[in-house]
């Protein structure tokens, strides 16, 4: 017996890991072809502008004529390819949860795409041209920000991922402090793909580089939310955590990166994708209520019929964001679509969880509550108050209970009648069953209270007031929380030694005298010459403001003021061999005093 138990708890693992292993190979294949499809939209828009050119500088008519009909052959393979890329990003199966559990699909995105970039020879060519030194030396710091920028291209769909895109985007920092001059270009061209649309956009600015990143840091996250197991209340909140972070990361983007280059980047998109975030963490919140839910409890019916209509609303504009003039043409169509289903189907469920607390719920729970609280409860649930009904009376209670029923049941039929006309969401059995139900559960209710002799006149719903337990929290990116060296630290402390800072390397020898060397220093990393007593040995070769990054060839960028202090008492007779560097903005002070 135990053995048979052995071998079934071997098999569902098995079959656990195999429901893995399928899943992030198809993962991997989706990207895969993702940048295939990418680099064919490249290669058809440079046909297209080719010809176009082409058609613009002929005055041959039948040059024209022949360029004209490839000009249709473009756009027609144009259209195919984005038609391909499309159905992708909108394959939000591949991102769901791989729990067997029961719940609506979020909608994720996919990351933007880029270009392997050879950055070797323009980083070794700036070491050379502008710290002066010798660039074989920083071969491997190169080829570290290389196979870092590599992995980042293809993250692991887990906090691991989102810790190396935080990663690579802290570098970029100091990679902007170190060479990326005001006074000449790295020559250096980043390549992304539009997240939708698979245009590509070439920049030569790191901005574009790290806002690109920063947008796949808010799209990892909303994956990592999808996948989260929503049947249970760690998985719900671990959902919630996840939108709210794409969100602050899709507003940080939006607030601090201007003229975007690529579409899924501008102010619209972005502005549009912060309120998508915004709606499926008030889904989430929505479904919290749902999992605590007792029967026949009124507040709790009643408080998941406006976390309901709540979701609802948050939805109406997002798809009112989406339908903006640059995005109606731009968001796919089962995103829309999906929005669309999502309002009408928690339309539903605010008059459905309305009913049954009208139909279902005898009086408060609480012997201290009389039912004047639970007539206060039902009519402020509205947004305005039922006419012609008194809800002291059972049977009117019934009636508008069963109106809420109509109106759930309507609601639910137009969801279930959007899900089918779009082919991808008619893919998503699970979003098939999620429907049915709640449409079963809403006919089934209609059925238990409605009576064959009810010949009252019928009965109108007002609509749920909306309300929140819980409003969603956007969660700005925390680079902090991620920590990184400075891959290219040894080329010295970014005070000094940066892009923008310009000097002056010289070499000095100095020998002690009676007085001593005839100096003050001052500071950490590198150490300043504050003061050079005047006909002092140090008068000779030092200047104040001068910074020494070398002492008898140690290098001591990094030292602190008590190391190059002791360096320089060693000071034999045959002195010292000073490297030292002096900031032309020191130059140009000590040339107007």
């Amino acid at each position: 017996m135990i053995l048979k138990i052995q071998l079934c708890i071997t098999e569902i693992n098995d079959n656990l890991k195999y429901k893995k292993y399928k899943n992030n190979y198809f993962k991997f294949k989706l990207q895969q072809r993702r940048a295939k499809l990418n680099q064919q939209i490249n290669r058809e828009l440079r046909l297209r502008s080719g010809a176009e050119n082409l058609y613009r500088a002929s005055s041959n008519p039948k040059v024209k004529e022949t360029v004209a009909l490839e000009l249709s052959f473009v756009n027609s393979n144009l259209q195919l390819l984005k038609e391909e890329l499309e159905e992708l990003n909108s394959s939000m199966n591949v991102y769901q949860t791989e729990s067997e559990t029961v719940s609506v699909p979020m909608i994720p995105l996919g990351l933007k795409e880029t270009k392997e970039i050879d950055m070797s020879v323009p980083l070794q060519d700036f070491i050379s041209e502008h710290y002066s030194e010798d660039a074989s030396l920083y071969l491997n710091e190169i080829r570290d920000f290389m196979e870092l920028r590599q992995a980042m291209r293809t993250p692991s769909r887990n906090e691991a991922g989102q810790e190396l895109l935080m990663d690579y985007y802290n570098q970029l920092y100091f990679l902007d402090q170190r060479f990326f001059s005001p006074h000449r270009s790295l020559g250096v061209h980043f390549h992304w793909y539009d997240s939708l649309t698979g245009v590509p956009s070439v920049q030569r600015a790191l901005a574009f580089e790290k806002g690109s990143v920063l947008f796949n840091i808010g799209a990892l996250y909303t994956q990592i939310g999808a996948r989260q197991d929503r049947s249970t209340l760690t998985g719900i909140q671990n959902a919630i955590d996840a939108f709210q972070r794409a969100a602050g990361a899709f507003l940080y983007l939006q607030e601090n990166f201007s003229h975007a280059p690529s579409l899924d980047m501008s102010s619209p998109a972005l502005s549009m994708l912060v309120r998508l975030m915004v709606a499926q963490v008030q889904e989430c919140v929505c479904e919290k209520v749902i999992l605590d839910m007792q029967d026949n409890n009124l507040n709790v019916l009643l408080q998941a019929a406006q976390e309901a209509a709540r979701v609802s609303d948050v939805y109406s504009l997002v798809l009112q964001a989406m339908s903006v003039p640059l995005l109606k043409d731009y968001v796919p169509f089962s995103w829309i679509s999906m929005v669309q289903v999502k309002t009408h189907h928690f339309r539903a469920l605010a008059h459905y969880y309305t009913a049954v607390a009208l139909c279902d719920c005898p009086g408060m729970s609480d012997e201290d509550e009389d039912e004047g609280g639970e007539i206060k409860a039902l009519i402020q649930v509205h947004t305005r108050r039922p006419e012609k009904l008194n809800l002291h009376d059972p049977e009117d209670k019934r009636r508008l209970g069963k109106a809420h029923l109509r109106k759930a049941i309507i609601r639910h039929e137009e969801a279930l009648r959007l899900h089918s006309v779009c082919k991808m969401l008619r893919k998503m059995d699970i979003l098939q069953e999620v429907l049915s139900h709640a449409h079963a559960c809403s006919l089934e209710k209609y059925s238990e209270i409605d009576q064959e002799d009810d010949f009252c006149e019928v009965a109108e719903a007002p609509e749920i007031q909306s309300h929140t337990q819980q409003k969603p929290d956007i969660k700005t990116p925390d680079f902090s929380g991620v920590r990184v060296t400075d891959i290219f630290q040894r080329l010295g402390p970014l005070s000094v030694f940066a892009a923008r800072n310009r000097w002056v390397r010289r070499h000095a020898c100095l020998v002690r005298g009676e007085a001593g060397l005839g100096l003050t220093l001052r500071g950490d990393s590198p150490v300043l010459v504050a003061g050079v007593l005047p006909g002092g040995c140090a008068a000779a070769g030092l200047r104040e403001g001068d910074y020494i990054v070398a002492v008898n060839g140690a290098d001591c960028r990094w030292a602190e003021h008590a190391e190059v202090v002791h360096a320089l008492k060693s000071c034999t007779e045959r002195g010292l061999e000073l490297d030292v560097i002096t900031l032309q903005s020191h130059e140009v002070q000590s040339v107007h005093m």
